[in-house]
């Protein structure tokens, strides 16, 4: 007893000089103890959870059975069978679902009369070196949801040729119900990351303060222990949600020890459960995955009455903010250089989008979506327009041009067909071929104004001669019909093709291509 309330007396000095701030090397060489023994009573005092004045007014019996254990001076038989059931314990709980809960069942199968549940784990950290020493954080209901992917991969089958390919495990759990959320994905690429995390938050029925996302590159583009860089997408998905992204520390688990620890749990109870079933498709092992998940959420929390569901219904449910009426809608991007007439390029769509006339010859960014286009100078917003997949087709606002180009806004096939119809049949059929051109519609459009001005500075009859004599040479453009009126070879009732002077161009090929 006397060497107890000695050992017990140190313990207390250790703990008053570790609470007024001294190192363990200055408590070490005060005490006359090892800084390992200094640093195992430390530990030992973090991990109750109590202050020093609580402690202290604790007498010797109660604080050695706080700090007391030790390992047996004369190890016996039982210990023996102990500690050679440890290596195995070591590898065993290396594999995907396997918990050291699993092997303490398996040690007492094998020795019904071995150490309860306590020492068997008390007596597994000293052997193996392990004292954890963990902060333990207080979450608040609604306030973080924390993501991440698992390690270990599940498969889904291609049922025409049996190849077996790897899937992603995403998995979300929130802070204070503990309430979790996992889903097979094919990669853990921004596109698939964001549609997880959205999934996630639909199935808790609500948006979280803050997402935690550890730093992979759908995420983070650059971290930071005080202001990481976060990728420009999954900000943006913040943004619709009204949510925060705090992305965890790199190499700092502790960060991320909840999500970590949820990883852990589904493997026992996920994995390990379906395991033995064979899926065709994500979304039939999706299907399995959300069943044993459903299980998972319902199943009492250790060492209390209700399970995390009961939790989540009770005390965060009501806390999480409401989700957006409209699901996000993943943006692409393009750098482009604003053209002279006013219009920036989308290479997708091969479309033409206004944008206020002072940016013209500005580099801008378009962001774009399923249905809509956003145009950003800088990090201010400059024009938005429905997205418009027709080829060569131009979206213009006509506030954003300037005076001089404003009537070309009027200029449509439509139009032009309409005026040419106005002079004659064959002034129509040559604006046709003209249009029906591969070329870009503002050069058509420019060729259609030439050819039917000519009508002012020329005879009606005239004009329709030239493009009568065009359409039989299969020269379309106004070059052409400019050069015919100049020459008056519309005048001639014959024409000799020979002496038919025709401006030379990549796009005019003439009859005898065809022969």
């Amino acid at each position: 007893m006397a060497n107890k309330q000695i050992i017990m007396s140190k313990v207390r000095q250790v703990l008053r000089l570790h609470t007024q701030g001294k190192s363990k090397l200055n408590i070490s060489e005060q005490l006359g103890i090892s800084r390992n023994t200094v640093k195992k009573y430390i530990n030992h005092f973090l991990t109750h959870k109590i202050t020093f004045e609580e402690l202290n007014e604790l007498p010797d019996s109660d604080l050695d059975d706080l700090f007391g254990h030790k390992e047996p001076e004369e190890p016996n038989e039982r210990y023996k069978q102990l500690l050679s059931f440890f290596p195995k314990v070591s590898k065993e709980i290396k594999r995907d679902g396997v918990t050291r809960q699993l092997m303490w069942n398996e040690y007492l199968r094998l020795y019904p009369n071995g150490y309860k549940h306590s020492q068997f784990f008390y007596y597994y950290d000293l052997w193996s070196g392990k004292v954890n020493s963990t902060m333990h954080i207080e979450h608040k209901a609604g306030d973080k949801m924390y993501v991440d992917y698992a390690g270990a991969k599940l498969h889904i089958v291609d049922d025409s040729t049996g190849e077996i390919n790897n899937v992603e495990v995403f998995v979300a759990i929130l802070g204070a119900s503990q309430l979790t959320y996992v889903e097979a994905c094919l990669t853990q690429q921004k596109e698939d990351f964001i549609s997880c995390c959205e999934n996630a938050l639909y199935y808790f029925g609500g948006v979280p303060q803050a997402i935690v996302p550890d730093n992979l590159k759908s995420a983070v583009t650059k971290s930071d222990k005080y202001e990481p860089t976060l990728n420009e997408t999954f900000r943006d998905f913040a943004e619709h949600y009204c949510t925060t992204i705090l992305p965890a520390r790199a190499y700092r688990p502790k960060d991320k020890a909840l999500v970590e620890g949820a990883v852990k749990i589904i493997y026992t109870r996920i994995y390990a459960n379906i395991r033995n079933q064979t899926f065709f498709s994500l979304e039939a092992l999706n299907q399995a995955i959300l069943i044993e998940l459903d299980k998972h959420n319902k199943t009492p929390l250790q060492g209390r009455n209700y399970s995390r569901r009961e939790q989540f219904e009770e005390i965060e449910r009501t806390t999480l903010q409401p989700l957006n009426p409209y699901k996000y809608e993943l943006k692409k991007q393009s750098i482009v250089t604003v053209l002279k007439n006013g219009h920036v390029y989308l290479g997708e769509d091969k479309h033409y989008y206004s944008v206020p006339f002072r940016h013209i010859g500005k580099k801008a960014k378009i962001l774009y979506s399923q249905h809509q286009i956003e145009i950003y100078l800088l990090y201010e917003r400059i024009a938005t327009h429905k997205r418009n997949r027709n080829h060569h087709g131009y979206s213009t606002i006509e506030d954003h041009l300037a005076s001089k180009h404003k009537f070309l806004t009027d200029w449509t096939p439509e139009k032009f067909i309409g005026w040419a119809e106005g002079i004659d049949k064959d002034v129509k059929s040559l604006i046709e071929k003209i249009l029906e051109k591969k070329q870009h519609p503002e050069q058509a459009y420019k060729s259609c104004v030439g050819i039917l001005s000519l009508s002012k500075k020329y005879d009606k009859t005239r004009l329709i001669n030239a493009c009568r004599r065009a359409l039989e040479f299969g020269a379309y453009n106004y070059k052409m019909i400019k050069s015919i009126l100049e020459k008056g070879l519309d005048n001639e009732t014959t024409v000799d093709k020979s002496t038919l002077e025709i401006p030379f161009h990549d796009n005019i090929r003439g009859e005898s291509y065809f022969e």
